[in-house]
């Protein structure tokens, strides 16, 4: 248990949850424990009891947060093949998580805003998963199927192209349009031809065999 945070208790989650939302669509600054307390229909001193702070409650934020982003991708990757397979089940989950989980990837974007130690501890929560997709980028470049790049310069790029498009459809919904299962669709292929691209030598595309109108008519959607 960190300090200053008790654990194991339902209305944890319930505070954990709400600071999620608020966190990740209004920013970390913007909220207050107080206003924060309203929306769950509570007293400021009942959040305290769970969290001593509200630095106290980011870092618990973070610390979940990582561990569910890192559930989503393991399992994903769990039932990818090889190659370029698991490059593709990532995007593919990531896409599902801003379809089903946008406050997720929302506070991801605002931890990288706030800069340390909030994104050190997010960084190192999420260390053993980075560790094993440069082990596995090295692997693929060793083995000829993939260009040579420096491999944690690697995923920083996919990661900045592949959230940049889905900061993209946050945008729109933030402006009251809400994009489409078919333009999701649409984008995730983008991304996935783009990468697909730039990585690998002497392969077709992933766009070259279907279009994304053929995937949304299956119901492949952002899940």
């Amino acid at each position: 248990m960190g300090a200053g945070r008790r654990t194991g208790g339902a209305t944890a989650d319930r505070i954990l949850d709400a600071a999620l939302v608020s966190f990740g669509s209004r920013g970390y600054e913007a909220t207050s424990l107080d206003a924060l307390a309203d929306s769950l229909g509570m007293r400021k001193q009942s959040i305290l009891y769970w969290f001593s702070s509200k630095e106290v409650l980011l870092e618990a934020l973070i610390d979940r947060s990582a561990a569910e982003l890192s559930g989503a991708l393991e399992e994903s990757l769990a039932r990818a093949g090889t190659g370029w397979a698991r490059i593709e089940a990532v995007v593919r989950s990531v896409f599902r998580l801003a379809a089903r989980r946008p406050e997720l990837l929302g506070l991801v974007r605002e931890v990288g805003r706030l800069g340390p130690p909030a994104a050190t501890r997010l960084t190192l929560a999420l260390d053993p998963l980075v560790s094993r997709a440069s082990t596995f980028l090295q692997a693929e470049m060793d083995s000829g199927a993939m260009r040579r790049h420096e491999p944690r310069l690697l995923l920083l790029a996919i990661y900045s192209t592949v959230v940049g498009m889905i900061t993209e459809v946050e945008v729109l919904r933030a402006l009251g349009e809400e994009p489409s299962a078919r333009s999701l669709v649409r984008r995730r292929q983008e991304i996935l031809s783009l990468l697909h691209s730039a990585l690998f030598v002497g392969t077709a595309s992933p766009g070259d065999n279907a279009s994304p109108g053929d995937n949304a008519s299956r119901g492949d959607t952002a899940a």
